[in-house]
Parts: structure tokens; C-alpha cells; sequence
């Protein structure tokens, strides 16, 4: 995993100097990667201390889109070391706008265009881009963003992700998700009052204060959410 999915500025550079159809045992490029396969934005995007695992490696081909998930959990358990761990987290400090956004956190970056997202989601308009599983904010990456700064050592990410979720969540009634390059909008077909939104904002705000803590927005909780707050 540490080999063959780590992608910083370094790895870019030489994934870009490849040679390609190699054979024997001396090869570099074991999977045949090609770099004009490369997109322009990755080269552009990474930062110069920052970096992520990929996704999708196989023969001749890798997805080069950061995947919140897989990379936040690699930290979570350890599959990232000390310094991919940093290298993640600086990631997020650099591209905030692109990860974050206003409503933490952004599930993939970048989205599937208009016409990778005819082809392979076959027009799903729930998954068009910039929306749901195609680059949607979800906020119960909350549960797993941050504690994963808090491990790193990185409170300031983490108190800036919280503060982030915690001064809008609520009035929004607990959206499943939201839209747009930013997260500025509730997901058009969002589901509202969803459990798991309050949730990762608890465990989140746990993370950071401990526990147990007064929700911060008691008043604002509608009946839904009352028997999840007093348990």
C-alpha cells in the first residue's frame, strides 16, 4: 500500500518520467502506468508537502481523486505512517476550500465531469458532478475527520472542522449531504434529520472536549433528535 498507492509531488514526478512496457525484474513501472494518463489538475493541485493514497490501482491505471474515507481511516488504524499521516493533513490545510468547503466534508475530489459522469454513472442525476458520492459534502465524515487531526496532533484542523459544522448543521435540520463545489447548498435530494449527521457531530465534539459535554445547540435539536442527545 505504501509502495504502490502513496501519491505526493516526488511520486507524481516520477510516475511522469516513467518509461512505459517494461519487463523484468528491474522494472519501475510495475503496473505499466501511463504518464499522459495523468490529469493536468493533479499535477497543479498536490501540494508541495502534501499527499494521499489513490484509489482503483490496477494494470495501466489509477485514480488519481483524493477519497476522504479510505485515506481518513488509513490514519485512523495506523495504515498511514507518521509522516503520510502529516502529508494527509497538510493536504487539507493547503486545498481547505476543495475538501472542505463550507460544510465539512467533501466525500471525493475533484467530481466526475459532465461527460465521465454520462459513461460511468450512466446520467444518475442524484451523482451528477459536484453532488451525493460524486463530490458531495458529507457531514458524517465529522466521526472520522476529526479525530484523525486529533491523533496527528493537529487540534487547530480539528477545532476549525468542528467550528465549521457546528455553526450551521443544526439549522439546517441535519442534512444527509450537500451540493455544489463548496458544500454551500443542501443536497438537492438530501434527506433531512438524519441521524448519523448528529451523530458525527457528537462523537466529533467528544473527540475534542471529551465527554460528557452539553450539546452545543440544545434548543435548536427538533424531537427527532431529543432521545439521541439524552442517551
Amino acid at each position: 500500500m505504501h509502495t504502490h498507492y502513496w501519491l505526493d509531488l516526488l511520486r507524481l514526478q516520477s510516475i511522469y518520467r516513467w518509461p512505459t512496457e517494461e519487463f523484468g525484474e528491474a522494472k519501475r513501472n510495475g503496473f505499466n502506468l501511463q504518464p499522459q494518463a495523468m490529469p493536468e489538475w493533479v499535477m497543479e493541485w498536490m501540494p508541495e508537502d502534501g499527499g494521499y493514497f489513490a484509489g482503483n490501482l490496477g494494470p495501466g491505471r489509477l485514480d488519481y481523486r483524493y477519497f476522504a474515507y479510505g485515506n481518513l481511516l488509513a490514519i485512523m488504524f495506523d495504515l498511514a505512517d507518521a509522516s503520510q499521516t502529516q502529508a494527509i493533513l497538510r493536504l487539507y490545510e493547503t486545498r481547505w476550500h476543495d475538501l472542505v468547503g463550507v460544510m465539512p466534508a467533501k466525500i471525493c475530489y475533484p467530481a466526475l465531469d459532465w461527460s465521465e459522469w454520462m459513461s460511468l454513472t450512466g446520467s444518475d442525476p442524484k451523482n451528477r458532478p459536484w453532488s451525493y458520492h460524486n463530490g458531495g459534502n458529507w457531514p458524517m465524515l465529522l466521526w472520522v475527520l476529526v479525530p484523525a487531526a486529533m491523533k496527528a496532533g493537529r487540534r487547530d484542523l480539528a477545532e476549525r472542522v468542528f467550528s465549521t459544522a457546528a455553526e450551521r448543521l443544526h439549522l439546517d435540520d441535519w442534512p444527509e449531504y450537500y451540493d455544489t463545489r463548496s458544500g454551500r447548498f443542501i443536497g438537492q435530494r438530501a434527506n433531512l434529520k438524519q441521524v448519523w449527521s448528529a451523530a458525527a457531530l457528537l462523537f466529533a465534539q467528544e473527540a475534542l472536549y471529551g465527554w460528557p459535554q452539553p450539546f452545543l445547540f440544545p434548543t435548536a435539536v427538533g424531537p427527532r433528535m431529543r432521545p439521541l442527545l439524552a442517551a
